[in-house]
């Protein structure tokens, strides 16, 4: 991969460094194609802008030179997780430059993006959830689907959790389920009598897909157990096919089943253990998310809190 010169790139004396910089990584650093891609195209974003410097050369850049540039990106609509992925190809650009002593010092060392906005995870709403996990499922796969997405959303499940579960796993007798979560660790969650139904509906036809000696609880047509690409899939099915308002995926589930448990309890240190976080401001999250839904009640409801039109505003 190289970097031409003329109107869509630098000059030769920013681009050959920049060229051979993508070389080592692909060669000796062994990346990928699209990594080095990636690379590629923000680098050479920051060639263009150094050659309008009045020195016009890598080891010319100052701190301050990168901290306009910060700016600059910023003030054309780049997020914070975008700018700190251009500050982290001109960090290691650097490093590079300094080992082959074509810089004298790496400018963006302490040079920092701004902080990304924390994006709210998407809920659905109850009586939608409701109204989706009510329907009646039409063959063994919708049955073994419904039994999925019934125990996701009544234990908050990770992806990969439901799809390693075994048949030793749900403990019908004391409504529970045994999860191996992140780190390798096993938590207990109790799960509703509504999963604890379509579950049972689903082991009795679940014999007729799963070989004998199949241990894993949830099998495809193939009897060999599902994976999570399958389940992603079959889930975004089932939405589509029962009149979903938006894409179902699993992560859905999970947050919507921490903000309803939240909005209900109010036991932040609860909905903690039940979701596995090992850091309680993980879960906090959700505690946003029930100020939203307050917020927006209020704005509804309050007398004080309605905005009229403008002419009513400019009457009182």
């Amino acid at each position: 991969m190289s970097v031409t010169g003329g109107e869509a790139g630098p000059a030769a004396s920013l681009a050959e460094p920049l060229t051979a910089f993508l070389r080592y990584l692909a060669s000796e650093k062994r990346h990928s194609p699209r990594t080095c891609a990636s690379y590629c195209e923000d680098l050479k974003r920051f060639a263009v802008w150094v050659e309008q410097l009045p020195s016009p050369h890598w080891r010319s850049v100052s701190s301050h030179d990168l901290r306009r540039y910060v700016a600059l990106l910023s003030r054309q609509g780049l997020g914070g997780r975008s700018i700190a992925r251009h500050l982290s190809a001109i960090r290691r650009f650097y490093e590079y430059l300094l080992r082959e002593h074509l810089a004298t010092d790496n400018p963006a060392l302490d040079i920092r993006a701004p902080k990304a906005g924390k994006r709210l995870p998407r809920v659905a709403d109850v009586d939608q959830l409701n109204h989706l996990l009510d329907a009646t499922p039409d063959d063994p796969l919708e049955v073994r689907d419904l039994s999925m997405f019934e125990l996701m959303y009544s234990s908050g499940l990770r992806l990969s959790e439901l799809a390693g579960l075994n048949l030793g796993s749900v403990d019908f007798r004391g409504g529970e389920v045994r999860v191996l979560g992140k780190g390798s660790k096993e938590r207990i969650l109790p799960v509703g009598r509504k999963a604890l139904d379509a579950l049972s509906q689903w082991l009795e036809v679940r014999g007729a897909m799963a070989p004998e000696g199949q241990n894993a609880l949830f099998v495809s047509r193939r009897g060999d157990r599902l994976s999570t690409r399958s389940i992603q899939s079959r889930l975004s099915r089932w939405g589509m096919v029962k009149g979903a308002d938006q894409r179902l995926h699993p992560h859905l589930l999970r947050h919507s089943f921490a903000s309803h448990m939240l909005e209900s309890s109010g036991d932040l240190r609860a909905v903690q253990e039940l979701l596995g976080h090992a850091d309680i401001a993980t879960t906090q999250v959700y505690t946003h998310l029930d100020f939203q839904h307050l917020a927006k009640v209020y704005d509804q409801s309050h007398p004080r809190a309605r905005r009229g039109s403008k002419q009513d505003r400019e009457s009182r």
